[in-house]
């Protein structure tokens, strides 16, 4: 009853914190991105980036800032990982081989933070402050520059400028994602979080033995892990070792970080299109999904059938640490699958069929409910569009959201922007399913071992980065295969986006009349959800029943 009345209060908290965040949050970050003013600062980093403040892109220019910053990114990372161990605080670590160090650069360069590697032992100091932590900033406020691109693309007429790179980029990294994180950093540091640079120490276990444990600048690291929906870990246990997550205040504390932003961003939409009504509808949507996630995840790891000791205590606790329990990792398993974050307090693989499988199932929403930072936004923004088309197929009329008409150049963006993920997780799911070798690095075998294939895929292409650790990854063929699935799922779907801001800001406005959808009424609301459910559905539906499905009904 106490674990009961616990879990409830913590939800209920989460909630409070996160609904008291909406609108305070949602509204500076459209100040953020509509203001034309520039801090001091921010004017030294354009001068000596060489760039224009004041200037504005259009989207092929946009686009090809997103890709230039992010190609130089990946490299930089590269040679930092390869380097590695000529620098300082690098603890003895030794230098990532080739194909592991392009998977790791590609994975935080993309908000990814898959790890094939343990951060312990594979990583300095320095590369986990100058390298890593530095991707975490710049990957989280990419999501958002896109995303307010394609809201300007809403906004503007007549124009084919949709925003500079450059100037939101900075301004999200500088007023937005440093402050906060600074704040929590000492919040989690004060909670028992470590923030030090010490190195490994010997310890005497009590059984008697040895055990070398690394301290870190992890409060730090943690915060902004969080807060950008990172979710790379610190140490290979990533939020289940108490040095990240020493206690269930922090795990509240956590999850709350990888909502925050993602909740709020609807809200800075509202405010930047001029009519708020639109960001409820949204957040509605992204609630039901939140929640039935959480409940069904949650009820699936206390009450599913299973003849384990673990069960027999009172709950799935395999894989689950006791001082966080089943109801707080049910939450942030929901939470941290439903926003690309892809950090973890308990062990996915471990999960009952239901409960892992529908973690897996979040992903394949393309994490939209709240989804990653301007990755959800843009995400269920996309969606939105897809509703309204449908909407008007059955009224025979041309489709229009918040004034601008959906023709069929703008339904062919959002259509390949749909079909882009699917077609590379199920392709790359397939092709290691058909070679002996790839197949040899699965633990377990039968719909499990298939399960294990297809959720690294879809973690990977839905840039979320956890994983059910019954695979083998670090080999030279997953860390190159996964790497580029990490960069297609990233890359390509903003491709799309910014096209399809282009094409929305080129536009004119057209008026509203007694034939014009309203996009923010229940019956929106749930026209919308229907329409993910039936997209996710449809598409990824087989590949479910050869897995998870199959393995509950076993």
């Amino acid at each position: 009853m106490s674990d009961t009345l616990g879990g409830w209060l913590a939800i209920l908290v989460l909630v409070a914190a996160v609904a008291a965040s909406f609108s305070p949050l949602g509204d500076y970050m459209a100040h953020v991105l509509s203001t034309t003013r520039h801090s001091r600062v921010e004017r030294l980093v354009y001068r000596a980036g060489g760039m224009d403040g004041d200037a504005t892109q259009s989207w092929p220019a946009y686009l090809r800032s997103v890709l230039a910053f992010s190609a130089v990114s990946v490299l930089f990372l590269y040679v930092f990982l390869r380097v590695q161990s000529h620098l300082v605080l690098a603890l003895g670590t030794p230098t990532m081989k080739a194909d592991q160090a392009f998977d790791t650069a590609a994975s935080f360069v993309t908000n990814t933070n898959w790890q094939s590697y343990s951060g312990e032992t594979a990583l300095g100091h320095l590369v986990q402050m100058a390298g890593l932590a530095v991707q975490n900033f710049a990957s989280a406020a990419v999501g958002v520059a896109v995303v307010a691109a394609l809201v300007r693309g809403f906004t503007r007429t007549g124009t084919d400028r949709v925003g500079n790179f450059w100037v939101d980029l900075t301004r999200i990294v500088l007023r937005v994602l440093l402050p906060i994180a600074f704040v929590f950093a000492l919040v989690l540091a004060a909670a028992g979080v470590i923030q030090n640079l010490h190195g490994v120490h010997d310890v005497t276990t009590l059984a008697g033995g040895h055990q070398g444990i690394t301290g870190g600048p992890v409060a730090s690291q943690e915060a902004i892990k969080e807060l950008g929906t990172n979710g790379g870990g610190f140490y290979n246990a990533n939020s289940a070792h108490p040095f990240e997550n020493p206690t269930a205040l922090t795990n509240l504390i956590e999850t709350y970080l990888l909502l925050v932003v993602a909740f709020a961003l609807p809200r800075t939409f509202g405010v930047m299109v001029g009519d708020r009504r639109q960001s409820y509808a949204l957040v509605a949507v992204m609630v039901l999904f939140w929640a039935a996630s959480v409940a069904l995840i949650t009820a699936n790891e206390l009450h599913s059938v299973s003849s384990s000791a673990g069960h027999a205590a009172g709950g799935m606790t395999e894989g689950k640490e006791q001082r966080i329990g089943i109801w707080g990792s049910a939450l942030f398993a929901a939470s941290t699958t439903l926003t690309s974050t892809g950090a973890v307090d308990s062990a996915h693989d471990s999960y009952t069929p239901g409960g892992g499988g529908m973690a897996l199932f979040n992903m394949m929403l393309g994490e939209i409910a709240p989804g990653g930072t301007g990755s959800g936004l843009y995400g269920i923004l996309i969606l939105a569009v897809v509703a309204v088309f449908v909407a008007g197929l059955m009224v025979g009329r041309t489709p229009e959201y918040l004034g601008k008409k959906l023709r069929s150049r703008e339904m062919r963006f959002a259509s390949l922007y749909i079909l882009t993920t699917p077609a590379i997780v199920l392709v790359g799911t397939g092709i290691a399913m058909a070679l002996p070798g790839e197949r040899a690095g699965m633990l377990n075998s039968g719909p499990h071992g298939f399960s294990e294939v297809l959720y690294a895929f879809t973690s990977a292409a839905n840039n979320n980065g956890s994983a059910f650790a019954g695979l083998s990854v670090n080999t030279t063929w997953y860390n190159t295969v996964l790497g580029l699935v990490m960069l297609f799922g990233r890359f390509l779907p903003m491709v799309f986006v910014l096209a399809l801001a282009g094409s929305l800001a080129g536009q004119q406005s057209v008026p509203v009349t007694a034939g014009t959808l309203p996009t923010h009424r229940p019956q929106f609301v749930g026209l919308l959800a229907a329409v993910v459910l039936i997209v996710v559905g449809l598409t990824y539906f087989p590949a479910l029943a050869l897995g998870p499905l199959a393995e509950g009904l076993r």
